[in-house]
């Protein structure tokens, strides 16, 4: 039997989320900001995805063992202890971006920065329209329509 996809869009609106759930006001401003520079890089308005994530566009996945869903091409979550960046371009050129990227931390899947101050904001905005692009050539994507 199939499960359901805990990190699906929501109709949450990203401004109540962040204003609620957000404690420090760095966070805050710093969640703000991305929201714009995610925006123009992507060109897709926010939206939330499960409870936590601010999602822009999306795209279709399905992985080999047959599991699929939708997925936001770039986003954040402003987590309690740090930012999580949802922007990794499994292409060739990742290794370069992330050494000019700043001060992070590297998941499997995605970057923990304390404040985005700690950031090259040219080098995310690279590693951001890379990610969209890998993802818009290798997956069913809405930046398609």
């Amino acid at each position: 039997m199939a499960t359901k996809n805990k990190t699906a869009e929501t109709e949450v609106s990203v401004i109540d989320f962040i204003n609620s759930f957000v404690d420090k006001e760095q966070k805050k401003q710093d969640s703000f900001r991305l929201i714009e520079l995610m925006r123009k890089w992507s060109g897709f308005e926010p939206k939330m995805w499960g409870p936590t994530i601010i999602g822009f566009g999306s795209y279709h996945y399905t992985y080999a063992s047959g599991h699929e869903g939708n997925a936001p091409l770039i986003g954040f979550s402003p987590r309690k202890a740090e930012l999580t960046l949802y922007v990794t371009d499994p292409g060739h050129d990742n290794k370069k971006l992330l050494e000019a990227l700043g001060k992070y931390k590297m998941g499997k899947a995605c970057i923990y920065v304390k404040k985005l101050d700690d950031l090259n904001l040219d080098t995310l905005e690279k590693l951001s329209k890379a990610t969209i692009k890998y993802i818009t050539d290798n997956h069913e994507c809405a930046s398609r329509e």
